[in-house]
């Protein structure tokens, strides 16, 4: 394959857009989510701007900041690549980060408003490889919705968009472990059935059977056992002072 003609824009447009037709209705963790990031943040720099599309989120983001007493972050409550940086933001920002939230069509135009927005540097974390959702999902995808499962873009496709805007990051890869606990199967099932698209009875009943031989007793709980590799990419804008976060 001549790699050098591959528009990977276009490839990550493909894969995004097969992962959306093929997954009905799966969520993705899009933007600042509950604070995880920014509300360490703001404790550490002088102003925090947090972009947050989805409803539900943007409810707890708020009530955390509540509680930490947080003054320093204003709440954007849009996706990425609608956000109007002269209206809805208050850069340059220093840094800039995209935690595990590219599930963006046009990944390139997201990070050119990233670019547009820095006065330093961006950070953006990702996936490498199969995850243990993504074989779960080849494994559960035929019996439940009648296809296969389409895996969304990894970091080999963003990587090659950055390369292609001449943009060529750091990168740290590592790999993340985590552990989810349940009192009951039932409770198990009702967690899953949004990630996995259920809808009807026969659908609950398949994904039941699957998470039945798939969890682990602990202590009087149930779990089960997620791993991923994850990557950080990291870049300093062109002509910027050269300091590290």
């Amino acid at each position: 394959m001549d790699t050098k003609n591959i528009d990977w824009n276009e490839v990550w447009k493909d894969k995004m857009e097969a992962q959306k037709r093929a997954c009905l209705n799966t969520d993705f963790d899009i933007g600042a989510g509950p604070g995880s990031l920014a509300i360490p943040l703001a404790e550490r720099v002088a102003h925090v701007t947090a972009v947050e599309p989805a409803e539900g989120m943007m409810s707890v983001l708020k009530e955390n900041i509540e509680t930490y007493g947080i003054e320093n972050i204003n709440c954007v409550h849009k996706d990425w690549e609608i956000v109007d940086a002269k209206m809805d933001l208050y850069g340059p920002y220093d840094v800039v980060f995209a935690s595990y939230s590219l599930g963006m069509k046009d990944i390139r135009s997201s990070i050119r408003k990233m670019i547009d927005v820095s006065s330093g540097y961006i950070y953006l974390y990702w996936f490498a490889g199969e995850t243990s959702w993504d074989m779960h999902s080849r494994k559960l995808w035929p019996s439940l919705h009648g296809h296969e499962y389409q895996q969304g873009p990894k970091i080999d496709v963003l990587y090659n968009v950055l390369y292609d805007m001449g943009i060529y990051p750091n990168m740290e890869v590592f790999p993340f472990e985590h552990v989810q606990t349940f009192v009951s199967l039932d409770e198990a099932v009702e967690n899953f059935k949004p990630h996995y698209a259920v809808t009807s009875e026969e659908q609950e009943e398949i994904l039941r059977a699957y998470l039945n031989n798939l969890l682990e007793d602990e202590n009087g709980n149930i779990v089960i056992r997620g791993w991923s590799t994850r990557v950080k990419l990291w870049w300093k804008n062109r002509g910027r002072e050269d300091n590290k976060l």
